[in-house]
């Protein structure tokens, strides 16, 4: 059995100035009478499912990327999910034959009581076997290190992690990148003409 709605019904005209309206993209926006106009995003909105490593590719010179599977705990699937997840400082590292990733910050998950994870612990990346020895194999070569490129749910909504093997660059070899990057905006510009 239905009940009617308690108080007066509201009109959608006395609605449409106060409250927040769904954008085309599905984000939210201030209404006008705000004052300032402007688009805000949920704090949920992890909608492309990726966080990056935002100097990974300038820093490094990527050899060959994996994907791996993570080990992960309740709390940290929903801070995931929530879009909260820092790379810049994270690596992976060998612990015996297994491989993990280490310095990845994933902050607790608000709601989440006394279950919560602590926000850097390492955390197990899953390989078979083959990539795992391949990886060991090139990483006992001098000067390649494995960096985490991205972080993101699959289409099965799993959490992977897009690791590199790098190797480091220096100085001059930022600025060539730079130099060539610039090159190739030129080119593409200049094409579009």
């Amino acid at each position: 059995m239905r009940f009617p709605p308690l108080g007066p019904e509201p009109s959608a005209s006395a609605n449409s100035a106060t409250s927040a309206r769904p954008g085309a993209e599905g984000r939210l926006f201030v209404p006008p009478g705000d004052g300032s106009g402007k688009e805000v995003r949920r704090p949920d909105e992890f909608r492309d499912g990726r966080r990056n490593h935002p100097r990974a590719r300038f820093q490094y010179e990527i050899l060959d990327t994996f994907e791996a599977g993570l080990v992960l705990l309740g709390s940290e699937v929903k801070a995931l999910r929530e879009g909260k997840a820092q790379l810049p400082e994270a690596y992976a590292k060998f612990r015996g034959e297994e491989l993990f990733l280490l310095k990845c910050h994933i902050p607790e998950y608000r709601c989440g009581a006394y279950a919560n994870h602590e926000p850097t612990r390492p955390r197990k990346l899953l390989l078979h076997a083959h990539e795992l020895a391949k990886i060991r194999a090139r990483v006992a070569q001098k000067g390649l290190t494995l960096v985490p490129l991205a972080l993101y749910f699959n289409e099965q909504g799993r959490a992977k992690l897009e690791i590199a093997l790098a190797r480091g660059r220096k100085i001059y070899d930022k600025r060539e990148a730079l130099r060539s990057r610039e090159a190739r905006e030129n080119v593409r510009r200049a094409s579009r003409r």
